[in-house]
C-alpha cells in the first residue's frame, strides 16, 4: 500500500478570488486524478477549480465557498477562512481555503466501537488503516511491533466478520452518513488513490 498525503491543501485567495499561493498537496487534491507534474499553469488551473468547483456563489457581496469536495473516491473538508492580509504587492489576501482530508479517527469511529465492540487500541488502529497507512506505518504511530498491528486487525476483522484490510475500511466508510447533498463531485470520480 502507498503512503498517503494527508497534508492539507492551502490556497491563498485575492478579492478577486484569484489565487495568489498554494502548496502542492491543494494542487494533487484538485488535479487527480491527472499527475499535477502534468499541468502546465498551475496557477491559472488552481483558479479554475476555485470558481467552478470550490464556489457555491460568487454573485454576492461575499462568496459563498462549498463545505465538502470529493476528489477520487476520498472526501475533504473545505473551510474558507476570512483575512485581511497584504503581502508584497500590498494586494488585501481576502481568503485562505484549507482542504483536509475527512478524518474518521476515534471521535468519527465511535458507533464502530459500540457496533463491532473494538477495544481504544483496536479503534486506533481501524483510525490509522482509514489513513492508507501499511502496518508498518501504523505501528510506528502507535509504537508497537507490526505484528502487534497484525494480531489487531485480525481481531477486527473477525469483529466485523469481514477477510481483508479493505473489508474494514469499507465498514467504517458504509457506517458513516451520507452527506451528499453538500458535496460536490466531479466527474470521472470513481477512481481511486492508489
Amino acid at each position: 500500500m502507498q503512503i498517503v498525503h494527508t497534508t492539507p491543501g492551502f490556497i491563498l485567495i485575492n478579492r478577486a478570488i484569484c489565487p495568489v499561493a498554494f502548496n502542492t498537496a491543494a494542487l494533487q487534491i484538485l488535479a487527480f486524478p491527472t499527475d499535477p507534474n502534468k499541468i502546465h499553469q498551475p496557477m491559472l488551473f488552481i483558479r479554475d477549480k476555485i470558481t467552478f468547483w470550490l464556489l457555491k456563489s460568487n454573485g454576492r457581496a461575499e462568496p459563498i465557498f462549498v463545505h465538502e469536495i470529493v476528489s477520487g473516491q476520498r472526501k475533504y473538508t473545505c473551510r474558507a477562512f476570512r483575512c485581511d492580509w497584504q503581502i508584497g504587492t500590498n494586494e488585501p489576501m481576502n481568503y485562505v481555503v484549507l482542504l483536509e482530508r475527512h478524518s474518521h479517527g476515534p471521535g468519527g469511529l465511535i458507533g464502530l466501537t459500540e457496533q463491532f465492540g473494538l477495544t481504544p487500541r483496536e479503534l486506533q488502529t481501524v483510525s490509522l488503516l482509514t489513513e492508507g497507512l501499511t502496518s508498518k506505518q501504523i505501528a510506528s504511530r502507535m509504537r508497537i511491533s507490526p505484528n502487534t498491528v497484525k494480531a489487531f486487525l485480525r481481531l477486527v476483522m473477525f469483529k466485523m466478520d469481514v477477510s481483508t484490510r479493505s473489508g474494514i475500511v469499507g465498514k467504517v466508510f458504509g457506517s458513516q452518513p451520507d452527506t451528499a447533498e453538500e458535496t460536490h463531485d466531479r466527474p470521472n470520480s470513481s477512481e481511486q488513490f492508489t
